[in-house]
């Protein structure tokens, strides 16, 4: 009778915890997308008023590819560990960076 109710406990201890993780790695690739979506609106943005030359958006696009393939490896096994979005957000980073270098810089498209 005790091991009945001490699996009961359990998975009724377990099933939460579970939904909890599952829940966090949801929300940490709404964050990647939702900046993966605002980078590549910057992207555009550069390129309609004539910041980012075609080969600079081509360059920065393929960045943004980039960062996309890394989300979507890490996801694979339906779950993203910390390590992969530590690894992720840093990508995302420095392509934030570029894209800010590439839209200041004095080059224009012509």
């Amino acid at each position: 009778m005790k091991l009945k109710s001490l699996m009961a406990v359990a998975l009724v201890v377990t099933f939460p915890a579970m939904a909890l993780a599952q829940a966090a790695d949801t929300t940490s690739t709404k964050r990647i997308d939702k900046r993966q979506e605002n980078q590549e609106k910057r992207i555009e943005k550069g390129a309609q008023t004539g910041q980012l030359t075609g080969k600079e958006q081509k360059r920065l696009q393929k960045g943004q590819e980039r960062v996309q393939k890394m989300e979507d490896k890490a996801m694979a096994d339906g779950k993203m560990t910390k390590q992969e979005r530590k690894r992720i957000e840093h990508a995302q980073d420095q392509q934030s960076k570029s894209i800010q270098r590439e839209t200041h810089d004095k080059q224009t498209a012509k």
